[in-house]
C-alpha cells in the first residue's frame, strides 16, 4: 500500500545572516494509511518544518516528500491533505457554518451541496448548536473544533495538526484529546501531529518519533501498543508509564544535545 507521507532524506536549510541554518538534515519518515503519528521534540528542531513540507508550503533544500504517492502540490491541488494550525484562525466576521463553507465555497462545490457537508461535519464536532455564533462566542477549546472541521469537511485522507491544543487549560486540552481520539476511532483519515506533551503524543498515537535539533531529525521512535479504543484508565497503567519514562528519556536527550551542539 502507497504511504500515506513518506520523506526520504529531507533536507531544509536555510540562508540567515549569519550563515547557512540546517532546519532538517536527511529526515527519513513513513506514515501508513489511517495513521495516527505523532513528532514530539525541543522547539527548533522542524516539526512545524516536517508538517510545511508535506503541505507544499515549504520546497525541500534535499531530498522528497511523496502524499499519496504524489507531490505535495499535487495533493494539495487534489484537495488530499487538510492543515490544522497552533491557533485556530477563524475569520471573525463568519460564523460557526460560514467557516467550516468556506473551502467549499473555494472548491466551487454547489451550495446545494455544500450546506449537508458542512453541517454533517459541524454536527460531527458536537456543536450543531453553534452554528450561527461566532469565534469570539466560542471557547478556546470550542474554536479549535470548528478549525477541525473546517480541515476536514473536504474529507481529505491526510491531516496535518501543528499543536492544536497548546495554548489550552489543561482540562479544556484533555477533553479535547479525548474528542480527537473519538473523531479518529470514526473516520479513515490518517494524522501527522506535532506537540511538545509526551502525555499526549502517547495517549493519541499508533507511533511517535522523536527528533533531535541543529540539525533536524530523528533520534528515536515509538510504536504505541496500547489497544483502541483508548480510555482513560491507560493513562495510569504500568505500560502507559513505561512508554511515557522512555519517551521522556528520548525527548531530554536530544534536548541536552542539542543544547550541548553534540551531533
Amino acid at each position: 500500500m502507497t504511504a500515506a507521507v513518506l520523506a526520504e532524506n529531507l533536507s531544509i536549510t536555510f540562508g540567515t545572516s549569519s550563515g547557512e541554518f540546517k532546519a532538517l538534515q536527511d529526515f527519513n519518515l513513513d506514515v501508513a494509511q489511517k495513521q495516527f503519528v505523532s513528532l514530539i521534540g525541543p522547539s527548533g528542531c522542524g516539526k512545524t518544518t516536517v508538517l510545511r513540507c508535506v503541505a507544499n508550503l515549504l520546497q525541500p533544500s534535499g531530498g522528497r516528500v511523496t502524499v499519496n504517492g504524489l507531490t505535495p502540490k499535487e495533493a494539495i491541488r487534489k484537495r488530499e491533505v487538510g492543515y490544522v494550525f497552533q491557533s485556530a484562525t477563524l475569520l471573525e466576521w463568519r460564523t460557526v457554518l460560514k467557516n467550516v463553507l468556506l473551502p467549499l465555497e473555494i472548491a466551487g462545490v454547489k451550495r446545494s451541496d455544500a450546506m449537508p457537508r458542512a453541517m454533517a461535519m459541524i454536527e460531527r464536532v458536537g456543536l450543531k448548536d453553534f452554528t450561527k455564533n461566532y469565534p469570539r462566542q466560542l471557547s478556546g477549546g470550542m474554536q479549535q473544533r470548528v478549525a477541525i472541521a473546517r480541515s476536514m469537511v473536504m474529507e481529505p485522507d491526510i491531516i496535518l495538526m501543528d499543536e492544536p491544543f497548546a495554548a489550552l487549560d489543561e482540562i479544556t486540552r484533555e477533553d479535547m484529546n479525548r474528542w480527537l481520539l473519538e473523531v479518529f476511532a470514526k473516520s479513515s483519515t490518517t494524522i501527522l501531529f506535532v506537540t511538545h506533551n509526551i502525555r499526549e503524543a502517547i495517549q493519541l498515537s499508533d507511533r511517535v518519533v522523536v527528533m533531535a535539533a541543529r540539525p533536524g531529525r530523528i533520534v528515536k521512535e515509538f510504536t504505541i501498543d496500547l489497544p483502541r479504543p483508548r480510555t482513560q484508565e491507560q493513562l495510569f497503567s504500568d505500560r502507559f508509564n513505561e512508554l511515557r519514562i522512555q519517551a521522556e528519556e528520548a525527548l531530554y536527550g536530544a534536548t541536552y544535545n542539542a543544547d550541548k551542539g553534540k551531533a
